[in-house]
Order: structure tokens, then sequence, then C-alpha cells
């Protein structure tokens, strides 16, 4: 399970890096058209949608790296019992969190599929091809933080634990 799921990391992160790579190329061919003075209708408007997909579609790669920022400035300075209690309830609370963007992204994406809802710029793409990468991105981040959720409970060491990197620094 635990390989299934650092594949499915590993894919959303790559779909991130190519949404960046399609942004960029978005950027150029507007800088391109601005000097050799042709237009092409939305470019903006994808360079955005892209932008958007790339930062939901790597929450979860990020977070299993341990590059996410991680203040532990009080988890430091605790035992080792409450650390872990507090290591559950900060995963908790993410799993929370983040669980109820998840929920509220994909009804949004549903939503804007049932209306035929489209954008307001002059690109008029249905809204929830864009609105796609901000559903699975963060659906897939909660995966992670049930994933952290399970191995802090076996009482095994957070992968998002930068306690010894801090001390290299």
């Amino acid at each position: 399970m635990r390989a299934l799921l650092a594949s499915l990391y590993r894919v959303c992160g790559w779909l991130a890096g190519l949404s960046m790579i399609a942004m960029l190329g978005c950027i150029l061919l507007s800088i391109l058209g601005r000097q050799l003075d042709f237009y092409i209708r939305g470019i903006d408007s994808y360079a955005g949608y892209f932008m958007a997909a790339a930062s939901f579609l790597a929450l979860a790669n990020t977070f299993v790296h341990g590059d996410h920022i991680r203040v532990t400035l009080i988890l430091n300075r605790l035992g080792e019992k409450k650390r872990r209690i507090l290591e559950v309830w900060c995963v908790l609370l993410a799993i929370a969190i983040s669980g109820a963007l998840a929920f509220f992204s994909a009804k949004m994406v549903w939503w804007s599929f049932a209306f035929h809802d489209i954008s307001s710029a002059n690109d008029a793409t249905p809204l929830w091809l864009p609105q796609l990468g901000m559903a699975v991105g963060t659906t897939v981040l909660v995966l992670a933080y049930i994933e952290e959720l399970v191995l802090v409970l076996r009482g095994e060491r957070p992968r998002t634990d930068l306690s010894e990197i801090a001390h290299t620094e």
C-alpha cells in the first residue's frame, strides 16, 4: 500500500512539474505574441490555470519529502510521550482542514461540471477542468496526512521530522 501511495505522490509531483512547464510555455507564447504582434485567446488565463494546478498537485509530494515548513520549537522541547500526543493532534487537525478543502474542492468541480460553468475570460474554458487540479491535489494531500497519522500511531518517526537537519544547519 505504501508503494502505491508513493507512486501516487510521485505522479502528482510529475504532473505539477509538467504544469509548471506548461505555465512557462504560456508565458513565453504571450511574450512572443507581443513581440510578433499576434494574440492567442486566453493564454494568460491558461498560465493561471497551470500555476494553480502546479501548486495543488505538488502538495502531497512536498509533504512526504519533508519540504513543508514545520515549526518544531515546541516539539523539540517536549518529552517523547507528549511529543507523540502533539504529533497525533497536529496530524488530525491537518486531516480535518485538508479534508474540508478537498471536499469543497471536489464539490466545486462537480457543480461547475453540472452547471456547465465557463470562464468569464475570453477563453471560455469549462471551469471544472482547471479546478480538477485543486481537487485532486488536496485529495492526495489528505491521503498523505492519513498515511502520516498511521506512521505516528505505530510509533514510527514522522517523515516530516526535520530535527536532525535543523541541528546541522
